[in-house]
């Protein structure tokens, strides 16, 4: 497949990828269904792809050669049922379609469930870091509360029964502030727990030269 048509198929299945207005009929009638199918496959596809192409050439009267976008779809699944490419797939959170031969998909899936536990590990860390945040910043939302709430019953113009309602504001405030504390203490052993498996995963994981 030279370098030419390699660039053009990358067009055609992004136009179909696009919607199924996207192609237009010459783009249709000039297909090389053969490296269409070498695309999809090597992005791991199933061949249920193959639909969306050829309803976007149906509308305009040309017929999907199925044929040859198998032919090359086997060949792009040579090139993704690797274990590297498995495990790329997996790091990145992506999906695996379970489109890889018998023969390739053992040490495939290997690499990939390895990636994606990887992945899972740096996700467990993120949002463990993304709930003390939020939970920092809903203190500060609380402490900038009280604050106005204070202000707010010094001043002269305020009724008893307004001051009475802003103290137990106060109040309230004040103890969900204490349980938000509790809770980032303890999203900090989380987060240390699930860094340290994720420190020592790290570490097989470039054993295994990933």
């Amino acid at each position: 497949m030279n370098n030419k048509l390699h660039l053009f198929a990358l067009i055609v299945v992004a136009a179909a990828m696009s919607g199924c207005a996207g192609m237009s009929s010459d783009e249709c009638l000039a297909s090389d269904w053969s490296a269409i199918g070498y695309e999809d496959g090597s992005r791991g596809y199933t061949s249920d792809n193959f639909g969306k192409h050829r309803k976007a050439c149906a509308k305009h009267g040309v017929t999907a050669d199925f044929g040859d976008y198998q032919s090359g779809r086997a060949q792009g699944l040579n090139e993704y049922c690797q274990p590297g490419r498995g495990f790329s797939v997996g790091v990145n959170g992506g999906r695996y379609y379970g489109v890889c031969r018998v023969e390739l998909e053992g040490d495939f899936l290997d690499a990939y469930n390895t990636g994606h536990h990887l992945y899972s590990l740096r996700s467990a860390v993120d949002h463990a870091d993304s709930s003390i945040n939020a939970r920092k910043h809903e203190i500060d939302r609380n402490e900038d509360k009280i604050i106005a709430h204070g202000a707010t019953i010094v001043a002269i113009e305020t009724t008893r029964e307004q001051r009475i309602f802003l103290l137990a504001e106060i109040k309230n405030l004040a103890e969900r502030s204490g349980e938000l504390e509790a809770e980032i203490e303890e999203l900090y052993h989380v987060r240390a727990q699930a860094q340290a498996e994720l420190d020592n995963f790290q570490l097989v994981v470039a054993d295994m030269g990933y």
